[in-house]
């Protein structure tokens, strides 16, 4: 099941969000206000998927709060926002954000977003592994080097 952070501010917001996730077949680890909370559970959970508000209680904004999550975690953010203006947008790019959700959001959209974050993550994670074994084979091409895939097979 997969395993989602809400960070939201609006307790109402965030129990319809709830509401909507569990009604998919999520699962729904915690929700928080504050970018410090996010940070704080993505390190004790380590969630499959946070949900973004950009505007938090706190000294720390969502955007922050991404780019700090990212710096140490490769978890998909998909941002959740009533802001939509040109100058919190590309802020919000910086942090390579899954997607971007205006509020208010069809149930739909949401999960289409889920759905399309969760897999691109997935992607770049393959991607990533493929480049590390690229990278180990190229180093060792001045040594005896028999490349094998995972069952063991030279091909």
């Amino acid at each position: 099941m997969i395993r989602i952070l809400i960070v939201e501010d609006e307790s109402i917001v965030a129990e319809d969000i709830q509401r909507s996730l569990e009604n998919m077949g999520y699962s729904i680890l915690s929700i928080v206000s504050s970018g410090e909370e996010a940070i704080q559970k993505v390190k004790e959970y380590k969630p499959d998927l946070v949900l973004m508000d950009i505007m938090l209680e706190g000294e720390m904004d969502g955007i922050e709060a991404a780019d700090m999550i990212r710096s140490f975690s490769n978890i998909p953010i998909i941002f959740l926002t009533a802001y939509s203006d040109e100058k919190i947008l590309e802020r919000a790019k910086i942090t390579e954000p899954f997607g971007y959700i205006i509020k208010p959001f069809k149930e739909r959209e949401l999960h289409i977003n889920i759905e399309i974050g969760l897999y691109k993550s997935e992607m770049e994670k393959c991607l990533k592994d493929s480049q590390h074994w690229l990278a180990s084979t190229l180093q060792s091409i001045g040594d005896a080097v028999i490349a094998t895939d995972i069952k063991g097979n030279n091909n």
